[in-house]
């Protein structure tokens, strides 16, 4: 049996089991997919928000601000990529001008450090390859840049190294409880356990109905991409966005931390976790950024995705103990700034703990993650590591240039990739230009080879998705 048990691995999840294992309690969390990071978290725009949108007194306020204050240390902790690019809500109007000055006194309201109304000149200093006629724009300096999946899967792993157990492919049916206790069943096992997390995102009200009463309803909104290659992310220095409008809060234009552009999403309500992408959206998503960058060339687009925000019924972050439910908490309706929020959230899981009972910090507890990106070490560096072990020396992804070394190290983590995606979420292999047409291959064979599988068992990402069916001829592969 288990003191605490978090159902779903994704950011708010990964966090929750990070602060936790902080301290004398036994964890266990529970995630549908194969890895953790493998819903909403993996399909965003990677933006820490600086915290000037949410309003005033609300959680996604409170925790906006606060999670971007912890990020960037956070991150250096965790060997995480993060950049503080800042931001721009980019004004072209009037109207649009009124709009940021009623969130530069929003974000001042909510705390937010270093934010600066700017007229065009400035802003074009900034940003210059802007389009239209510019107004003014908000500057949040402190707004950042991340790698999502690796921010949570660094989470995570930390976590497991600290006892927490990672039950993977363990989709929750349902959960009773009786003289205090309660008893979680999967598709694969029953858990038992006295107090229950739940970071079931998109499905987090679906979860908690399973042993409480209705509370709230959580609607998944489909938000789609355009990830464009290195050469259009050296136009766009900074996280652009729209003056927020009636029709919403429009469509971004961002850098990643990989070097890319990553432009979108729209948002568009729909009935599950539906992650198709259409030509309507697309095209939409298209001409909407012309209004903050009409130099955006299409034509290098190496990928289009979509993820699933899950908004609530109420507006804001639910961010309680369930009403029907002793020792129940939800941690629901964590849409964006979700990953900005999201190591907030999880810090402060334990302070509601202690109202119950006193859970006391470990003596010897590792904080920190280390990890080796090849193309980041200096000539000297890579030469002592290559010398140390030749597979460091072997390129398997051309484009991101990560080696056999990084792929190899993967396996020896405390949460081992399951799928080719799954490497490719650790060390960016496949994410280049040519998208795995060709790493793909020696991937597989990795994969192959470190998980002891055939061919055809191989996935490219969640079960079900094998790569291969069956043989075309006779003989070896």
């Amino acid at each position: 049996m288990y003191d605490v048990i978090i159902i779903g691995a994704g950011i708010v999840g990964c966090s929750t089991a990070y602060w936790l294992s902080q301290y004398e309690m036994s964890i266990a969390v529970l995630e549908t997919h194969n890895d953790v990071a493998n819903g909403t978290t993996k399909a965003n725009t990677g933006c820490m928000h600086a915290g000037y949108d949410p309003q005033p007194g609300s959680l996604m306020a409170k925790y906006n601000v606060e999670g971007s204050a912890m990020g960037k240390q956070l991150c250096e902790k965790l060997a995480v990529p993060y950049e503080n690019c800042g931001s721009l809500v980019v004004a072209h109007t009037k109207e649009d001008m009124k709009t940021i000055e009623e969130l530069y006194q929003r974000g001042k309201q909510n705390g937010v450090k270093e934010l600066y109304l700017l007229d065009e000149k400035q802003t074009r200093e900034l940003q210059p390859r802007l389009s239209g006629n510019v107004k003014g724009s908000l500057y949040a300096k402190t707004g950042a840049i991340v790698d999502p999946w690796q921010f949570a899967i660094a989470l995570a792993e930390v976590a497991v190294e600290n006892g927490v157990a990672l039950k993977l492919n363990n989709e929750v049916k349902a959960i009773t409880k009786k003289e205090g206790i309660f008893t979680i069943t999967t598709n694969k096992d029953k858990y038992q356990c006295r107090y229950i997390i739940n970071a079931a995102g998109v499905y987090s009200d679906v979860v908690h109905e399973m042993i409480g009463e209705k509370e709230f309803t959580i609607i998944p909104v489909r938000g789609q991409y355009f990830l464009l290659d290195k050469n259009e992310g050296e136009k766009v220095q900074l996280m652009l966005f729209q003056s927020p409008s009636q029709k919403g809060k429009g469509v971004a234009v961002c850098p990643t931390v990989h070097g890319n552009m990553i432009v979108g999403p729209d948002a568009e309500t729909v009935e599950s976790e539906d992650l198709a992408t259409t030509a309507e959206a697309l095209k939409y998503i298209k001409e909407q950024s012309k209004l903050t960058m009409d130099c955006i060339n299409y034509r290098d687009n190496i990928r289009n995705f979509a993820g699933i925000r899950a908004r609530s019924d109420r507006g804001d972050f639910i961010i309680e103990e369930s009403k029907s439910v002793k020792n129940f908490y939800n941690l629901a309706g964590i849409a964006s700034p979700g990953l900005t929020a999201g190591c907030a959230i999880g810090y402060h899981v334990i302070d509601w703990l202690n109202t119950k009972e006193n859970f006391v910090k470990k003596q010897n507890y590792q904080e920190t993650r280390r990890k080796i990106r090849f193309k980041e070490l200096s000539f000297a560096e890579k030469n002592e590591l290559i010398a140390k072990n030749p597979a460091y020396g072997r390129i398997v992804c051309r484009c991101e240039h990560v080696t056999e070394g990084e792929i190899l190290d993967c396996f020896s983590s405390p949460i081992p990739p399951q799928s080719i995606d799954a490497v490719k979420r650790r060390t960016n292999a496949g994410m280049g230009r040519c998208q795995s047409g060709f790493c793909g291959e020696r991937v597989a064979m990795i994969l192959k080879e470190k998980l002891n599988i055939e061919f055809n068992e191989i996935l490219l990402d969640k079960e079900g998705s094998k790569i291969l069916m069956n043989k075309a001829k006779e003989g070896d592969y």
